[in-house]
């Protein structure tokens, strides 16, 4: 492995316990970015389970993960022959700052997709009509990480001129050569800016819970993001994501609640 594959090992210790070292080039500021959090503990959930991929993945953000050394701990709740389930925790200086309840299961790369109706279109505009700009991160970090290209018509918000509508549209890939595998949707899922950033918020989006669910073994190449929310109330917004491959078919799909972004001071 190099790259993403390295930044997101996992070291066996003990039954049900893993070391990993969190990457702060996956970092948001100080705040490591959860969809990479997401794809750590997918690993050690999968390496403890007789299934391969980690097909949903219901995740709860305690606290601010951090770069730097962290406990990954695995709690198997169920084990089938189609499906196996752990609850599967990251601890960083004896606090637990994450939980997440990850069904492992093994999808068949060849299998083809059924649609109720025609296959959808992909939707995000084709590659070449879409920019490199990248929101401003602080410097290096995730922004360095990951290699995006953003629909203009949905980034208006950069220029102060946001779009009313709760949507960004976006193709993804790594920055390093990794190739796109289940642990890149993962990170693909959180990917995106804050939707609300369209409705005028500003700032850094604390996520509380995101559950993603993998579809697909996705082909290589560029994937497809599209995020889009539904209702911002109280200081809560909602925010759903679909992930699409190369060959056109949905391979990822999420839902998080999170807080409305502060703006910096």
């Amino acid at each position: 492995m190099s790259g993403f594959g390295e930044a997101t090992a996992v070291r066996r210790v003990g039954e049900g316990r893993y070391e990993a070292v969190l990457d702060a080039g996956y970092a948001i500021g100080e705040a490591i970015n959860g969809g990479y959090v997401m794809a750590v503990l997918g690993r050690a959930a999968v390496d403890a389970s007789p299934h391969g991929h980690p097909i949903s993945t219901a995740t709860n953000f305690h606290r601010v993960t951090k770069a730097g050394p962290a406990e990954v701990i695995v709690e198997p709740r169920k084990e089938g022959r189609t499906a196996a389930a752990a609850l599967v925790s990251l601890v960083q200086d004896g606090r637990t700052v994450v939980d997440a309840l990850i069904t492992t299961g093994t999808l068949d790369a060849a299998a083809e997709p059924a649609y109720a109706g025609a296959a959808p279109p992909v939707p995000v505009p084709p590659l070449e009509e879409c920019t490199d700009f990248r929101p401003p991160t602080g410097g290096g970090g995730f922004a360095d990480a990951v290699d995006m290209r953003f629909d203009r018509t949905t980034m208006g918000w950069l220029d102060g001129q946001p779009s009313g509508s709760p949507e960004i549209r976006a193709w993804f890939r790594h920055a390093d050569a990794y190739e796109i595998d289940a642990y890149s949707l993962a990170l693909a899922v959180d990917a995106l800016p804050p939707v609300a950033l369209n409705l005028g918020a500003q700032g850094w989006a604390p996520t509380v819970e995101l559950t993603w669910h993998m579809r697909a073994v996705p082909e290589p190449g560029w994937l497809a993001v599209h995020g889009t929310g539904r209702l911002l109330a109280d200081g809560w917004f909602d925010e759903e994501v679909e992930v699409w491959d190369t060959a056109g078919r949905l391979v990822a799909q999420s839902r998080q609640i999170a807080r409305v972004p502060r703006a910096r001071s």
